[in-house]
């Protein structure tokens, strides 16, 4: 049995926070908001798993008015949440996910990215693909007020 998951996570910009993707800080003037370390790559991929588990989401198992999820590792949420779904026999089989940023540049970062999202879920660097792409100076993202992610995910009883 094969099933696909789609997650999606976008957070705006705010400074004095760092900037973590995919598990990586990235030299930026600014870092994401959120409650957690606002990893929005992680959070993508942890709803694309749930999803293709019909598990829920990242919200419902480490909600926000938590405050046990105050600034947490989201690599680690994520960690737990495909930990959660291979208890119901499923394992991830391979993800792709689209970081949509203006700024920084993200292409240096990528390979480094998917390097750490496959070690956090036992699989190899292979199976987990991360691009970068602008949003042509369109919208929120655009204008540099924020970064979107969209993560697909493939799962496959185990």
């Amino acid at each position: 049995m094969i099933r696909v998951g789609i997650g999606y996570d976008s957070h705006r910009f705010v400074p004095g926070r760092a900037l973590v993707l995919g598990g990586i800080t990235i030299p930026h003037s600014h870092g994401l908001a959120g409650h957690s370390d606002a990893d929005a790559v992680a959070h993508a991929l942890t709803d694309a798993i749930l999803g293709a588990a019909a598990a829920g989401n990242i919200g419902r198992l480490f909600p926000d008015t938590d405050p046990r999820w105050k600034n947490a590792d989201s690599m680690e949420l994520l960690r737990s949440a495909h930990e959660l779904v291979r208890a119901r026999g499923l394992g991830l089989q391979q993800a792709d996910l689209t970081i949509i940023a203006e700024q920084p540049k993200l292409d240096p970062h990528l390979g480094a990215m998917a390097a750490a999202l496959a070690g956090r879920l036992g699989v190899t660097a292979a199976e987990v693909s991360v691009k970068a792409k602008t949003n042509e100076g369109m919208g929120f993202v655009g204008r540099g007020e924020g970064v979107v992610v969209i993560a697909v995910a493939t799962l496959e009883a185990r």
